[in-house]
């Protein structure tokens, strides 16, 4: 070497990748995005601590070689040497000692650390926490003394009693308790759904049926009372909308009378204001029933609500509310 020549200098050493690889439980095993699946082939080592991870068969099956490991910090930081890529598949739990562990290293500054990369591999789709409560569900059922003696029948007061709480939360606006009253309903849906999954019910010859059939009886049943969203008919307001709901429904029901489908067994002003829209809607001109008694009053009282557009049920809740509150005063003052 001449002596006038400076000698090269050395290559800066290559910290390597750690590619933290993130999965959904909520989504099928092997159901991964390119970009991760990328990722798992050109790893120069896949780690994995969970040996029953879900993924583990599917990346097997597809050529990757994943070793069970849990890594500490500086473990993980010592495989990267040379620039070497090491994958680090997130167990379901998560992996927060691991990352914790690395940001206290590279907090020291005295680590050469290897750049550090988060990829999501599956992610959630909307309405993917509804699977942990059908999981959820299912464990109850199976495993808690009370929840695996409920029948239809003995849960019916429980789905009325939580419609009230949702009410009262709507019309107090509280949108805390409204999240959690609408989970409370949820909770009645799903709990029936898993009684009438078990395949006898509370009578012999019932057909079992599961959460997913009463999604897509629902399904079913928006569509074809929207022609206006997923087929060729067309409405522009609120009330061309009501128009097409009530002509589809009725040609679902055919019903003799309209007032068939309902229910005699709610409050008795939401009753009478159901009839009445009935009446009002088909455009029958039906007298009201003659007779003495408060009961005749607030039948007269009712339908004049319905045909003002007010909810007689709302208006007496509201009044009694104030009521409640004078009554509360009063005693405040008394004491």
């Amino acid at each position: 070497m001449n002596a006038s020549t400076p000698p090269a200098a050395a290559a800066p050493p290559t910290s390597g990748r750690v590619i933290l690889l993130t999965t959904s439980h909520r989504v099928a095993p092997g159901l991964l995005s390119w970009p991760a699946w990328q990722a798992l082939h050109v790893a120069d080592e896949v780690l994995c601590a969970d040996a029953a991870h879900p993924q583990l068969p599917y990346l097997r099956e597809a050529g990757v070689a994943v070793e069970q490991a849990s890594p500490s910090a500086q473990e993980l930081v010592d495989a990267c040497a040379g620039g070497r890529t090491v994958l680090v598949i997130a167990t379901a739990e998560g992996d927060r000692p691991l990352t914790d562990g690395l940001a206290r290293l590279a907090g020291t500054g005295r680590v050469p650390m290897p750049d550090l990369e988060l990829l999501p591999a599956s992610y959630d789709l909307p309405g993917a926490r509804l699977l942990d409560l059908v999981q959820v569900m299912d464990r109850i059922r199976l495993e808690c003394p009370w929840s695996s003696q409920q029948t239809h029948k003995g849960l019916a007061k429980y789905a009325i009693e939580e419609a009230y709480e949702l009410v009262e939360a709507i019309e107090d606006g509280d949108r805390t308790e409204l999240r959690e009253e609408l989970g409370d309903v949820l909770l009645q849906v799903v709990f029936h759904a898993r009684i009438a999954e078990e395949a006898s019910g509370e009578s012999e010859g019932e057909e079992p049926f599961s959460i997913d059939d009463v999604a897509g009886t629902i399904v079913e049943k928006l569509i074809h009372r929207h022609p206006h969203v997923f087929g060729e008919e067309a409405a522009e307001t609120p009330e061309e909308v009501k128009d097409h709901w009530l002509r589809t429904k009725a040609e679902e029901k055919r019903r003799e009378s309209v007032t068939d489908g309902v229910p005699v067994g709610q409050p008795g002003l939401a009753l009478a204001a159901k009839l009445a829209s009935r009446v009002r809607t088909a455009g029958l001109e039906v007298p009201l029933p003659s007779g003495e008694g408060m009961g005749y009053e607030l039948l007269r009282l009712a339908v004049a609500a319905e045909a003002a557009g007010v909810d007689p049920e709302a208006a007496l809740r509201g009044a009694a509310r104030a009521y409640r509150d004078a009554v509360r005063a009063v005693e405040g003052a008394g004491a």
